[in-house]
Order: structure tokens, then sequence, then C-alpha cells
């Protein structure tokens, strides 16, 4: 369906339909938006720095210790 095709289509639909129309086609640009700020790549270690895991981190918890008997 050409551009054309769609407008004249449009024109033809009620005045209530049209609010729907303009709505739905407002919320497609909002969508596509949103997919697009969501598509973007951090670049590698963006979070380098951020946070520290200590080197005891694989120990066994002392609270866990009777269920590891």
């Amino acid at each position: 369906m050409s551009d054309t095709q769609l407008i004249e289509q449009i024109k033809a639909l009620p005045e209530d339909l049209k609010k729907k129309v303009k709505v739905f086609v407002s919320q497609l640009g909002t969508e596509k938006q949103r997919v697009s700020n969501e598509s973007k790549k951090r670049p590698f270690g963006y979070a380098k720095g951020s946070f520290k895991i200590n080197d005891d981190f694989d120990e066994p918890l002392e609270d866990f210790q009777e269920y590891m008997k």
C-alpha cells in the first residue's frame, strides 16, 4: 500500500477513528524511540571500577556451616 492510498483511507474515516489513528501512530513513534534507545550498546568496560568483589567471595558463609556438615 502506498502512502497516498493510506492517507486516502485515513481521510475517509470518521473523526473519532481518525483520533484513534493519531494516538496509535504517536504510540508507534514512542515505541520506535524506546527500542532505539534500548539497542544502544554500552562500551566494553563501562562499569569498570563501580564495584569490587572480595577475595573471599567463593568461601562458604559462616551462617551456613551447620548445613554443610
